[in-house]
């Protein structure tokens, strides 16, 4: 019997295959009772700003025929912002961990996309980016041009 991420008419298979991760990853996590690290964080973060990527493009595509739906779509967008605010906030209240910076030849700074522990506050900021796109009303609004 197929499971039900290979099945050739299943629709999702990677949402599948990362909820599955997510579910294996819970289990590991409750049985080895590790606390969180910065590197965990941020891997977590940037599935959560994957979330928030996928809930904002549902919001948009399901809004004009459904307007309650997309409506919903839209608060769970905001809601997994906040939860990955969370989970920034906590990657800088952690100690940071060992770097290599005293091997030479790995220089983290040079990447293009900047050191590592960077690349949370640069999805963060992005993600955050798009809900004040979202949430904040424009200065050039039909609704407030003209109002005094």
């Amino acid at each position: 019997m197929a499971s039900s991420l290979t099945d050739s008419g299943d629709a999702h298979p990677y949402l599948r295959a990362a909820t599955a991760g997510v579910r294996h990853h819970t289990r590991q996590s409750a049985t080895a009772g590790a606390p969180a690290d910065r590197a965990h964080l941020d891997v977590l973060h940037g599935h959560l700003t994957g979330l928030h990527l996928l809930l904002d493009q549902l919001a948009e595509a399901t809004r004009p025929a459904h307007p309650a739906a997309g409506r919903h779509l839209a608060a769970a967008h905001l809601r997994i912002w906040q939860a990955s605010a969370g989970v920034h906030d906590a990657f800088h209240t952690l100690p940071a961990t060992p770097k290599a910076d005293a091997d030479p030849v790995c220089r983290p700074e040079t990447l293009p996309e900047g050191p590592p522990v960077l690349t949370i506050c640069q999805r963060h900021l992005a993600s955050g980016h798009s809900i004040r796109r979202k949430t904040t009303p424009s200065d050039h609004s039909p609704r407030t041009a003209g109002a005094v």
